[in-house]
């Protein structure tokens, strides 16, 4: 299947919804369905519960998963629906992390992403809210090591925590608003403190993740529980969470491109500084 880094848009045949994360963040696919968080309390931070069941609602008649294909552009520049579509920024820049097996860093203290998860929305209701939401969901089930230059499964993974969801702080916003700028979620931060009171995304180290974009059309976010989503999956913003970076390709990667990596560049006579954080 296709790469999620074009617009996604219904296919002429429906697809099986995929039931369990792993499945839907594995195939590349957007979902559609109602009532994604069922019961959660919902924050600006984040928001969690511990009961929450890890099977995706299954979608209701003539709603499917959606692979993903260009736009018809119509005559005169017109889409042919109005289905929001996103576009993953930086998709270049993700490819060459995802090629080389992407690496995030997780602290007690909560770290950003880098490359930071921007999107670019088109295709939405222009005078409609929405509120736009980021998950990070187990992509297996499977626990890693990094041997002879490669990431091995070492094993079976480690209990997850409940999941946090990560709402946009601009929500709930008009379509105009999201698609008139990229959506940036560089304030979302990773976490491995179990105990972690802020919102953070708790994440086990050495377990591999798949980010899922969320666009749910309502305009008061206490509705959220109960509202109609979407779910949109980049496959090459998976990653595996670390404490210190396994892979000097990816290393070099983040100080090549990283503004906030400047401090561990060449600083005269061949010397590096120590320090390479994904940013505050």
């Amino acid at each position: 299947m296709r790469s999620c880094s074009e617009p996604c848009v219904p296919c002429e045949e429906p697809h099986a919804f995929p039931t369990t994360l792993a499945d839907a963040a594995l195939r590349g696919t957007v979902l559609a369905g109602p009532q994604l968080f069922p019961g959660i309390a919902l924050s600006s931070r984040g928001v969690s519960d511990p009961s929450l069941d890890p099977m995706i609602h299954t979608a209701p008649p003539g709603q499917s998963a959606i692979s993903c294909r260009p736009p018809k552009i119509l005559e005169g520049g017109e889409l042919e629906d109005a289905e929001p579509r996103v576009y993953l920024e930086a998709s270049d820049l993700w490819r060459q992390f995802h090629k080389c097996g992407t690496e995030m860093i997780i602290t007690k203290s909560g770290r950003r992403m880098f490359p930071p998860l921007k999107a670019r929305c088109i295709g939405m209701d222009r005078k409609a809210k929405y509120i736009l939401l980021m998950d990070i969901v187990a992509a297996d089930d499977c626990r890693y090591k990094f041997q002879n230059s490669r990431w091995m499964v070492a094993g079976k993974a480690d209990p997850e925590m409940p999941r946090r969801m990560y709402i946009h702080p601009d929500s709930p916003a008009t379509g105009e608003q999201w698609m008139s700028k990229a959506v940036n979620f560089h304030k979302l931060k990773l976490t491995n403190n179990i105990s972690d009171k802020l919102g953070f995304t708790i994440l086990n180290s050495m377990h591999k993740y798949q980010p899922r974009f969320h666009i749910v059309k309502v305009n008061d976010i206490l509705k959220l529980p109960y509202s109609t989503f979407r779910t949109y999956v980049f496959s090459e913003t998976e990653f595996i969470a670390v404490t210190a970076y396994q892979n000097d390709k990816i290393t070099q990667l983040k100080i090549d491109n990283n503004p906030f990596a400047k401090g561990f560049r060449d600083v005269g006579n061949g010397r590096r500084e120590k320090s390479c954080g994904e940013g505050p």
